[in-house]
């Protein structure tokens, strides 16, 4: 799938924000297009025969600009002269993933899952957070809902059972893997591991795409991408994540298909390095002074 690349220059090569994906019939990937965010976010749709489940809302709010939930509602297949009932759901709670939810709120039958942490739980029923697995029944549709702190304390990983598709959003994608907790995010990839050991998987798919083919990161904020790695990871992906945390070190590492980062330590680092630096021309600023001056 060729997905949208965005443009060196966006004003000058209008395109349009959504771009819409039939994986088969009943589960569509959407991609927000980048020159419309720079995030651009990929979303997923499954349907099922009693409701559907549209996982993240990406980072737009107007209609205007993204006309996501119109779309959405002409995907929904009609049951009883209405449309099928949404339930709206987050990888997690960081705005670029649900920055569309004011979209559906007004909206009839479409529930939306709360974005904050115990909400969150409460929701989907889990009890010993981040350990055990939720499920949501679409209708001849079971779908899995796995912990996956680590880039977030609400974070999410969606497996269907109908098409062994992994929805990952940030834990894993191509792209950069921004840490708020390390160790957590370790164990989550242990426990996705484990729960996918016995269970087929078909592709895993994630929130965004930041590198091109070669494995090299696009310019942070880059509205153009240009030859862009796939979407889909693979079960070895997953399968290196933990060893790859267990080598962090802590900063910055980069592997095949993702790249480790921990945006927090990196900004301290560069602070560091920059006062250093300021130290550094100081003295030599006054060092200077006094050999003038004798």
């Amino acid at each position: 799938m060729r997905w949208n690349e965005g443009a060196s220059d966006c004003t000058a090569t209008p395109q349009s924000p959504l771009q819409v994906h039939t994986y088969e019939p009943q589960t569509f990937i959407l991609r927000q297009n980048p020159c419309a965010t720079f995030e651009a976010n990929f979303l997923y749709l499954l349907v099922g025969s009693g409701k559907a489940l549209l996982i993240d809302t990406g980072a737009i709010a107007d209609p205007k600009e993204m006309p996501l939930a119109k779309m959405i509602l002409e995907l929904l297949p009609d049951r009883d002269g209405q449309k099928l009932p949404l339930l709206v759901a987050h990888t997690h709670r960081h705005l670029d993933h649900r920055a569309g939810d004011p979209q559906f709120a007004s909206l009839p039958s479409i529930q939306i899952v709360p974005i904050d942490l115990e909400g969150m739980r409460t929701f989907f029923g889990f009890t010993n957070w981040p350990n055990g697995i939720a499920q949501v029944d679409l209708g001849g549709r079971i779908v899995d809902v796995i912990p996956t702190p680590g880039h977030n304390e609400t974070h999410l990983a969606f497996y269907d059972n109908r098409t062994g598709l992994l929805f990952s959003g940030d834990f894993l994608m191509p792209a950069r893997l921004l840490i708020e907790d390390a160790a957590a995010y370790r164990e989550s990839a242990l426990r996705v591991a484990e729960f996918l050991k016995t269970r087929p998987l078909t592709h895993i798919l994630g929130g965004h795409i930041e590198l091109n083919a070669a494995g090299q990161p696009y310019r942070f904020r880059s509205r153009y991408h240009p030859n862009e790695h796939r979407l889909a990871l693979a079960r070895e992906d997953l399968t290196a994540l933990p060893a790859a945390f267990e080598n962090f070190n802590g900063f910055y590492a980069r592997h095949p298909n993702y790249i480790l980062s921990n945006p927090i330590r990196n900004l301290v680092a560069q602070a560091v390095a920059a006062l250093a630096v300021l130290i550094f021309i100081v003295w030599g600023v006054r060092r200077l002074l006094r050999r003038r001056r004798v």
